[in-house]
């Protein structure tokens, strides 16, 4: 996971010093957001307070909760996803990756596949879709899923979030491996077998 403060602790003078113990640049992030809303970037610490108190008044009107979070901000990030289906049978998959770097406001607007910054490093991209399937095996998921990574310039991976649902993205997966991923989805929810038996059959 990304280096970050997520403790109940709100105090502003607390805050700041933890962005301090982070490292700048820090991202505050509304603990209720989403859709990019709720967010300010700080690159000195002479800026904190002001985008701290920003930040808070964006999430109370928006989520009505001004708890935030902060963590490292990852500079030209890239935004891996893999796509997963686990089964009632505890197999698990991955169909490999996606990228939606390309975003306005924090909102995906072009979505690629395969990444093409992670292009033909093999080994990286095994180990971020091995990682997927970890985090699957972990909470024993069942379902079409999405576990969603930053990747930073170095090639260094954090876990960002995992959508317990079927994306709007998923035909794109679909084009690259010619899997019906909502077929699977449903077959999977009635306890049947699923189109694929193996990983390497995908």
């Amino acid at each position: 996971t990304i280096p970050g403060y997520h403790g109940a602790n709100q105090d502003a003078d607390h805050l700041k010093s933890e962005a301090c113990k982070i490292g700048y640049p820090v991202l505050i992030k509304a603990s209720a957001g989403g859709g990019g809303k709720g967010m300010r970037i700080v690159y000195d610490e002479k800026d904190f307070l002001e985008s701290l108190d920003s930040c808070k008044r964006e999430a109370i009107k928006s989520f009505g909760s001004d708890v935030v979070l902060i963590e490292k901000f990852i500079e030209n990030p890239r935004h891996i996803e893999i796509q997963v289906m686990s089964d009632n049978h505890g197999n698990h998959f991955h169909f490999f990756d996606r990228e939606c770097s390309i975003q306005r406001r924090h909102q995906k607007i072009v979505e690629e596949a395969p990444s093409p910054f992670i292009g033909d490093d093999e080994e990286l991209r095994l180990n971020v879709c091995n990682t997927a399937i970890k985090l699957a095996k972990a909470v024993n998921y069942n379902s079409a899923g999405t576990v969603e990574f930053i990747m930073g310039e170095d090639k260094s991976f954090y876990f960002l979030e995992m959508n317990t649902r079927i994306q709007v993205e998923h035909p794109i997966t679909e084009e690259v491996t010619g899997i019906d991923l909502l077929v699977n989805m449903i077959k999977s929810a009635l306890g049947e077998t699923l189109d694929f038996k193996s990983q390497e059959e995908i």
